[in-house]
């Protein structure tokens, strides 16, 4: 085997990207802290074509040299917005039309490996602070709750990593 070249892997351009067709998907960050966690959202997202990141309270927001490390750019193809108050986000995107989740432990959670979307729905996922999860205000405004199974003595996943995991599938079901 031989490993591609960029240049081999045939990546459509910044301009398509915009022009391109999104996964019914939006993603909120509520009050994530890292640069590096922010920006490794935007990469993922970049990658599924998720339609908008939200970053809410005290998610930063592009343009920042820290987030562009992770990033590599992502900040610049993907739609983005900053809203204070995720409760508002979470609320407005309800009465548009969307199914919202926050990714969250919670009595009642739907395990991620068992949840079935439906491909004639919009969805949006909320992550929340590293230290404390998505704030319960926005849990108690959300559709649901999902968790990602976990096997081993950690209670948790690094928020970034979440994202990616929760966006992968999502992506993989509204993609099929």
């Amino acid at each position: 085997m031989r490993k591609l070249k960029i240049t081999e892997l045939h990546r459509i351009t910044t301009e398509q990207f915009k022009e391109a067709e999104k996964i019914p998907l939006i993603v909120v960050l509520d009050n994530v802290r890292s640069l590096h966690n922010i920006g490794s959202v935007f990469r993922t997202s970049d990658a599924f074509r998720v339609a908008c990141v939200y970053l809410c309270g005290i998610t930063a927001t592009p343009p920042h040299t820290e987030m562009h490390k992770t990033a590599l750019g992502a900040e610049l193809t993907v739609d983005w917005k900053y809203v204070h108050n995720p409760v508002e986000v979470v609320d407005n995107l309800r009465k548009a039309g969307y199914m919202v989740y926050s990714v969250e432990q919670v009595e009642g959670s739907m395990m991620l490996n068992t949840f079935a979307l439906d491909k004639d729905k919009k969805y949006a996922v909320v992550l929340g602070n590293e230290v404390k999860g998505v704030q319960q205000e926005v849990v108690d405004h959300c559709d649901g709750c999902i968790e990602i199974p976990q096997y081993g003595t950690k209670h948790s996943l690094n928020v970034s990593v979440a994202a990616g995991i929760v966006i992968w599938e999502m992506a993989k079901q509204l993609m099929s």
